[in-house]
């Protein structure tokens, strides 16, 4: 049976690394160890001390290895030369790193690579076939040099690629390279691996690819490509990486997941994960049975998780994760609707609105005085006060707040331009809110009242200068909302119509067609009211063309149960 060398990395978490050495080496397989020159001489010397009883753990020259930069291609290098120099039965060697663990039996990865035995196996795609490259560099960092940490020295790092940029700079690619790119856990044959060592050209590669960004996700990856026989563009270890590029840590609670996925090896586990180490290194018979590796089983949940962390769930804000504006999943969590004009047309409309749908109906959320909740509450679902400072102080956090807490039932809400209009905006792009408007229908309560007519007068321009910005926002090509306008006219002349429109809208589990109507004001009169207004100079257009001689008016009566024609 041909024999597997495995060339772990390490540079923290000695003890794991120890116990997973001696692991491998329990089933013949010869560890050679670089340790990260980062490690005080003190810890290495202890943990070089602690293996020395197994023949079959090695260490090799050591390297610094930062993030993105030269060394860990040049510790890949050294440990790979020592394996293939001190143990020629080697057939594969497999890179690991100190945070790597074995999820199966090791003789049946012996068994998997014995039965492929010219077989490399290593991710490797061209720039263009990836989607991964975090950063905003893919071909870049090929042709550009990049002699500055991107971690230690962010400034100079983007200034020079900058620089590069504006003076055309470019690097030649050595001749016969064709740039590829991938994970950089892979398991090369003893042939492939030999010859990317011992090429004669390897000196002009190595300098080649020490100022590209990131080497060690594509030296190995380009260079097997000129000698391999037969690549599988794969990686068998396990490496998972959130929306930011950085690697999922797996702990004790993944261990059903890590099982599921039939893989032989996982990274990157928590040092403190005890319950992993022991489930897979002293009982992996039962652990895991015999499969193809298959990490595409566990990449929905995955994505779930990506998903979650970037877009959060619909309405729900914490102080952990505020979202950026615009980039929210959903502002409110729940569909409701928002009714303006109806409360000034209709006597009792409210009551009226929940009896009919069974939903939960508020007056004015935004009145200048108070928040009305329904029934008169003073607090509501999630203690939200009525209070109009503590609501006025965050408005978008008061609607999600009261949507999240009463999800499942329906809320609806009056709105006009004498309510606060901070929350126009919110309400424009919330793809949950259904805002259904009567335009012009706030002049019906200064129809009725009993001021001055000057002091009228301003008020409705006043008012009406208000819904004019309002409809401006509702009508925005960023409006998500489902909006439905009706000129106070036009609603008055054929009313069953919308209300049945705006009944369906809400979706109620009662009767889909109206057998009781709400009682419209009186509106006697109305007509030559708004004359009167332009008469004195103030052009109510927001109405429609409703009737100077009143037609509207007395046509208008009381009705219960309107015909209904099938």
């Amino acid at each position: 049976m041909s024999r597997l060398g495995v060339a772990m990395l390490v540079h923290t978490a000695l003890d794991r690394a120890e116990q997973v050495a001696r692991h491998w080496t329990k089933s013949g397989c010869p560890v050679v160890i670089h340790v990260d020159r980062k490690v005080p001489a003190h810890e290495f010397s202890e943990f070089v001390t602690a293996c020395a009883d197994n023949p079959l753990i090695r260490f090799s020259e050591r390297h610094t290895c930062d993030w993105g930069g030269w060394g860990i291609v040049a510790a890949s290098q050294s440990a790979a030369e020592m394996m293939l120099n001190t143990y020629p039965d080697v057939h594969h060697v497999y890179l690991s790193s100190g945070a790597c663990l074995p999820l199966r039996p090791v003789g049946e990865l012996v068994e998997y690579l014995a039965d492929r035995p010219r077989v490399d196996f290593i991710e490797s795609a061209t720039t263009a076939d990836v989607s991964w490259t975090i950063g905003g560099l893919d071909k870049e960092r090929f042709t550009l040099r990049f002699p500055f940490s991107w971690r230690k020295n962010r400034k100079l790092f983007d200034a020079y690629v900058k620089l590069q940029r504006a003076t055309g700079m470019r690097r030649k690619i050595p001749e016969g390279l064709v740039p590829h790119m991938g994970s950089q856990w892979w398991c090369l044959t003893r042939q492939t691996l030999s010859a990317i060592l011992q090429d004669p050209k390897r000196r002009t590669y190595d300098r080649y690819f020490r100022r590209v960004w990131i080497p060690d996700e594509s030296y190995f990856q380009t260079l097997a490509r000129l000698y391999s026989t037969h690549i599988e563009s794969r990686s068998l270890t396990l490496s998972k990486f959130d929306y930011q590029g950085r690697p999922h840590i797996f702990y004790d609670d993944h261990l059903q997941l890590l099982r599921r996925s039939d893989c032989f090896v996982a990274r990157k586990i928590w040092p403190r994960a005890d319950r992993l180490y022991q489930s897979f290194l002293t009982d992996q018979n039962s652990a895991m049975r015999p499969a193809e590796p298959n990490p595409g089983k566990i990449d929905r949940l995955f994505s779930k998780a990506v998903e979650r962390r970037t877009r959060g769930r619909d309405g729900l804000y914490m102080q952990s994760r505020f979202p950026r504006h615009g980039s929210e999943n959903g502002l409110t969590s729940y569909p409701y609707s928002v009714f303006q004009g109806f409360t000034e047309l209709f006597e009792e409309f409210a009551p009226w609105l929940a009896k009919t749908t069974g939903a939960r109906v508020h007056g004015h959320l935004f009145g200048p005085a108070r928040a009305e909740f329904a029934g008169g509450e003073t607090i509501t679902n999630g203690a939200l006060s009525n209070c109009a400072v503590l609501r006025d102080y965050n408005p978008t956090a008061f609607v999600s707040n009261l949507i999240w807490n009463t999800r499942g039932e329906r809320q609806c809400f009056q709105f006009g331009p004498e309510d606060s209009q901070q929350i126009n905006w919110f309400l424009a792009r919330d793809k949950n809110a259904q805002i259904s408007v009567i335009t012009g229908a706030w002049a019906i309560p200064l129809f009725r009242s009993n001021k001055n007519f000057t002091d009228i007068r301003n008020e409705a321009a006043r008012l009406q200068q208000i819904e004019t910005k309002q409809l401006e926002v509702l009508n925005s090509v960023w409006t998500k909302a489902r909006v439905r306008t009706w000129s106070l006219a036009e609603f008055v002349e054929s009313p069953m119509e919308p209300l049945q429109t705006v009944i369906d809208e809400i979706g109620s589990n009662r009767s889909s067609h109206l057998t009781e109507a709400p009682v419209m004001v009186d509106l006697s009169g109305f007509g030559k009211f708004l004359q009167n207004l332009k008469n004195q100079g103030m052009h109510p257009y927001l109405m429609g063309d409703f009737p100077a001689d009143d037609v509207f008016g007395a046509s208008v009566r009381p009705y219960k149960k309107p015909y209904l024609v099938q």
